[in-house]
């Protein structure tokens, strides 16, 4: 949920550190799915989340938390089915986002783009991704807003066709988020100390 806002921002020195907090109140992370003869939506909630970023070298730690058992789409049997049979989520509780390294140049006004490297945790496997974001800032606060999509079939989780009824072999993940960043000494990134009162953010795009 972002991450390169902190490198957006970058100061003149190496001794400060950007901290992204997201608002999981105010972060909305939706998911469609297409299929035959209807397509998905459903929306799941941001549990808690910490990235801080070194501007001097783009080196992230950290991470973003989803709540796997908050899947909501309107239908209990959809919801149900999702929980206990595709993302497992008795076994598997959370969905994290980790990104070591970030890209983006800030520009004078308006949006502009940025890079997140790093795992994606999702069923218990870890894949290395590049999400991309749009993220626009308003002081020491910002929004983010991103697209990704998610090979969940090709990543051994279950496909929920049955019989005539088809479902996409890739889901489709839409971010809106609202943050804060705020600066800390840059040596805590290279030792992966967080403070304890900080939570981060996922246009999102490449997931491979």
């Amino acid at each position: 949920l972002l991450t390169g806002y902190a490198t957006a921002l970058a100061v003149s020195t190496r001794e400060q550190a950007a901290v992204l907090v997201l608002a999981p109140a105010n972060t909305l992370i939706s998911y469609t799915l297409k299929g035959w003869p209807h397509i998905s939506h459903g929306t799941f909630k941001l549990e808690k989340g910490v990235v801080r970023i070194d501007p001097a070298t783009g080196k992230a730690t950290g991470s973003v938390i989803v709540d796997a058992n908050s899947v909501a789409s309107g239908s209990p049997m959809r919801d149900g089915e999702t929980r206990n049979s595709i993302l497992e989520s008795g076994r598997y509780p959370t969905i994290n986002f980790n990104p070591h390294q970030v890209e983006g140049q800030r520009v004078r006004q308006g949006e502009f783009p940025i890079k997140a490297h790093g795992t994606l945790l999702l069923h218990g496997a870890a894949h290395e991704v590049i999400i991309e974001m749009l993220v626009r800032p308003a002081g020491d606060d910002f929004t983010a807003r991103g697209h990704f999509a998610i090979p969940y079939a090709a990543w051994g989780m279950k496909n929920p066709s049955i019989l005539m009824f088809r479902c996409a072999d890739t889901v489709d993940i839409d971010v809106s988020a609202h943050g804060h960043v705020r600066w800390v000494p840059a040596s805590s990134v290279n030792t992966g100390t967080l403070p304890s009162q900080t939570v981060l953010s996922p246009r999102s795009q490449t997931a491979r």
